[in-house]
């Protein structure tokens, strides 16, 4: 969420910001919040002079009491009761005001980071690096789903029987390539510093809200409605809300934490070939890292989880290239996100399997999240994310670039995991 003070004071950017994310109705929206905050300050004025007044007639009436003016005292007791009325109008107007600010704050996205380009979809992201060899595996080479059967490691027909479309059931060698890939991950990032948690699968609306699923991705969430609860769609939301209303001290920076977690979305209108296998699933496993930063580092934190990134694509040998994200594809509460991708050698496409983002003071505006610098005074930390990384794509990309007529080899790095070095 957005900072009034900011909107206030960098309108025009802000403007120019949202106009690279296509987003309707900024000038209109943007002008709802400074009336709406000029009315809640002014509203504010108010009630303070209100019960300022209220304080210092009741001093008063209890002088004149003392004194034994108690008909003066009677008339200044009514004139408490007008100003105890007029303090109860004005502390509603003052939550109205507030709810209407809270509520059009909500509606706008982060201001991407001036690196960041205008542009409408996917179609118009930068391509920054690219990395790695893709393989020739012939005219023979099959889909990871025809591997997945032919090898009996990932049912699919089997999890659709059990829960529907979008939840595969994992065997065998399957299941323990699946399990191999988390420990690997996971050590890979406890190794680079980070503290490994387990966490809630399933959060409250507050933290959903702190971290800007909600309102934004409302719809894509499934939501256990009789205890308000949500089944999260990233282990970011439980890692982050970790902090929510911490005051820090800059010793505590960096703040670096991962963990692993099922992920549960919706993927509402999700159809066709290019979601088919485990291209697109509801539930899939995904290894996070999550950081919390002072402002002045952030940036330099996000170019260290990016190379974090590359380092596992590496060992792990596949083909991958990174994106900057253009305005129109970048998430509503991001300033700046690079997506990687791997190339998907038998699907002869590009399939996204991580993203690393830097939220700035954005998410940290609603998680209350602040920390105290040098003059002793709070300020806004910065927040950032990535996953390192989602596994469905990434099993995806083994199988398919993995693939040989003996079987598929396993890669070198992960078969201290595995304890096989080929599926067959």
């Amino acid at each position: 969420m957005l900072q009034v003070q900011f909107i206030r004071d960098n309108k025009e950017t802000v403007l120019q910001g949202l106009a690279k994310r296509n987003f309707a109705d900024a000038e209109t929206i943007i002008e709802q919040v400074l009336n709406a905050d000029e009315n809640r300050r002014a509203t504010q004025v108010s009630l303070d002079d209100v019960l300022a007044e209220s304080n210092k007639l009741s001093k008063e009436i209890g002088g004149l009491f003392k004194s034994g003016e108690v008909q003066k005292a009677n008339i200044l007791k009514e004139k408490t009761g007008q100003l105890k009325n007029q303090s109860k109008e004005l502390s509603e107007a003052l939550n109205g005001f507030a709810e209407e600010l809270q509520g059009l704050l909500y509606q706008i996205p982060n201001v991407p980071h001036t690196s960041v380009k205008a542009g409408k979809s996917e179609e118009d992201n930068e391509n920054i690096f690219s990395e790695g060899i893709i393989p020739d595996l012939g005219e023979n080479a099959l889909p990871h789903w025809e591997l997945a059967k032919k090898y009996d490691i990932i049912d699919f027909e089997l999890g659709t029987k059990i829960s529907g479309a979008g939840f595969p059931v994992y065997k065998g060698k399957g299941a323990r390539l699946q399990r191999a890939l988390i420990n690997y991950f996971l050590d890979k990032n406890t190794d680079a510093g980070y503290t490994e948690v387990q966490v809630p699968h399933l959060v409250n609306t507050d933290s959903a809200t702190a971290t800007g699923q909600l309102p934004d991705k409302d719809g894509q969430m499934y939501h256990s409605t009789v205890d308000d609860l949500y089944l999260i769609p990233t282990a970011e939301i439980p890692i982050t809300n970790m902090f929510r209303g911490n005051l820090l001290q800059e010793t505590d920076f960096p703040i670096t934490v991962t963990g692993y977690t099922p992920c549960f979305r919706r993927e509402a209108g999700s159809y066709g070939a290019h979601v088919r296998g485990l291209n697109r699933l509801h539930q899939f496993d995904k290894v996070e890292i999550v950081r919390i930063e002072h402002p002045d580092n952030s940036y330099q934190a996000l170019n260290g989880m990016v190379e974090h990134i590359k380092d596992i694509l590496r060992e792990l040998k596949l083909p991958y290239r990174i994106l900057r994200l253009c305005g129109g594809d970048t998430g509503f509460t991001s300033a700046l996100t690079f997506d990687f991708e791997l190339f998907s050698t038998a699907q002869d496409r590009w399939l996204e399997i991580s993203s690393a983002s830097n939220f700035e003071t954005f998410q940290a505006n609603r998680l209350k999240l602040r920390f105290k610098n040098k003059e002793g005074k709070s300020e806004l930390a910065h927040t950032l994310n990535g996953s390192s990384l989602a596994l469905p794509r990434v099993l995806a990309g083994i199988l398919e670039n993995y693939q040989t007529a003996e079987g598929i080899k396993i890669p070198e790095v992960l078969v201290p995991y595995c304890g096989f070095d080929i599926i067959n």
